[in-house]
């Protein structure tokens, strides 16, 4: 009575039936999978509630889906355009982001199909990694201290090109100038210069030479914005 409950109004005799035992043990056990990995991904992570919730639950999302699908290419093929709809709707996440969403479907993936055993292992090796990765802090930068970003004020009498190219000689590695904006109605110049320093305890005496340069006007110095290591 509960399996006929269950069971779709265009299955036939040849279209195998997924049990309701069978449908709970897999949604539970993706269920608990989601959980692992939301709880990996917390560890040393700024996250929002909202994406360790979603990532808690799309293993059970993906998992049913698959479950749903059961062998059917035209429907696949509707999953997989309904699932490329939503993730150009979507705002891109960092790196990080994408690689756990796409573990959480993995691991959705697999209890769909029906491999509970080959599921766990697969989360568990997984997430271990996750956090293994990032406790070590794989990928980043060393000498990150010697990675800036000056955004220095000049007036607008001053010739930028090349004014401050003996100062950045001298104390740094390799500099380029990025950016040239105007501010204070006209009257002044920004310009963002990218450098590498040779020595990052030099830093005070960089900035002394450079406002002799600028008519001792508005310095600022920040880490350079990496922006190539996200998706």
């Amino acid at each position: 009575m509960l399996d006929s409950l269950f069971k779709g109004l265009f299955d036939s005799e040849v279209v195998s039936v997924i049990s309701v035992t069978d449908f709970l043990a897999c949604v539970g056990f993706s269920l608990v999978l989601g959980l692992a990995m939301a709880f990996a991904y917390m560890y040393r992570t700024r996250y929002t509630k909202s994406f360790v919730v979603t990532l808690a639950l799309l293993p059970a999302v993906v998992c049913v889906v698959i479950m749903m699908v059961n062998g059917n290419v035209g429907a696949g093929v509707a999953v997989a355009g309904a699932f490329s709809l939503v993730r150009f709707r979507s705002v891109p996440g960092t790196a990080k982001e994408i690689c756990t969403l796409f573990l959480a479907m993995g691991a959705g993936l697999i209890c769909g199909m029906g491999y509970l055993g080959f599921a766990g292992v697969f989360t568990l090796v997984l997430c271990l990694a996750f956090v293994i990765y990032t406790r070590l802090d794989l990928g980043t930068k060393r000498n990150g201290a010697m990675y800036k970003s000056f955004r220095i004020t000049i007036p607008e009498d001053l010739d930028y090109s090349g004014v401050f190219d003996e100062v950045f000689e001298q104390y740094t590695r390799t500099y380029e100038l990025v950016n040239v904006k105007t501010v204070g109605m006209g009257s002044l110049f920004r310009l963002t210069y990218d450098v590498v320093l040779k020595d990052p305890s030099q830093e005070k005496e960089l900035i002394d030479q450079l406002r002799c340069r600028n008519g001792n006007l508005e310095i600022m110095v920040s880490k350079q914005s990496v922006t190539n290591a996200e998706l």
